[in-house]
């Protein structure tokens, strides 16, 4: 299970004062807000920052860290990820997960059949959509719906699903 789910990239600075800019990469941008600490992943090493000031624009997240206070600073972390830990994540509700632990999660169907792993969540208007694989067959697209997902074992790697008559034949 990932234990850090990545909230935004630093796409660029705002300002002379070290502020930068950040695309949220979260369902929330609002939950900055609520954010004490982040982690950034310099491709070096990680760095816990302390937030102490959040703005919005447009969809943006304009950051402010404690100790970065210029411009050429804050330029250093362009592109870098921002992360929080699994413990500073949103709350989920009941049957709500992850989409970082439901990748590579085992697929069979009610009646065991081997469907393979989950390789992407596409994340439409209605529902997600799970994209999964298995070699030398076309992907398999499953609306994640409770009338096809049956059971979900994050801890034991598996999701046990109902396939809708049709479904093969839409890929």
């Amino acid at each position: 299970m990932e234990q850090r789910f990545q909230v935004g990239v630093i796409t660029s600075t705002h300002g002379v004062r070290g502020e930068v800019k950040v695309f949220p990469t979260t369902d929330d941008p609002a939950r900055f807000k609520k954010l004490k600490q982040v982690i950034l992943d310099t491709g070096k090493e990680d760095m816990e920052l302390e937030i102490t000031g959040v703005k919005f624009f447009k969809n943006m997240v304009i950051l402010k860290f404690k100790g970065i206070d210029d411009m050429d600073t804050a330029n250093k972390y362009r592109q870098k990820s921002l992360y929080v830990t699994r413990e500073n994540a949103v709350k989920l509700e009941k049957n709500e997960y992850f989409i970082a632990d439901l990748i590579g999660l085992a697929v069979s169907s009610e009646e065991g059949e081997d469907l393979g792993f989950i390789d992407d969540v596409l994340q439409t208007g209605a529902n997600d959509v799970y994209v999964i694989k298995k070699a030398g067959e076309e992907d398999l697209l499953l609306p994640a719906i409770k009338d096809c997902v049956k059971e979900v074992d994050i801890e034991g790697g598996k999701m046990v699903v109902h396939v809708l008559p049709g479904l093969r034949d839409l890929n």
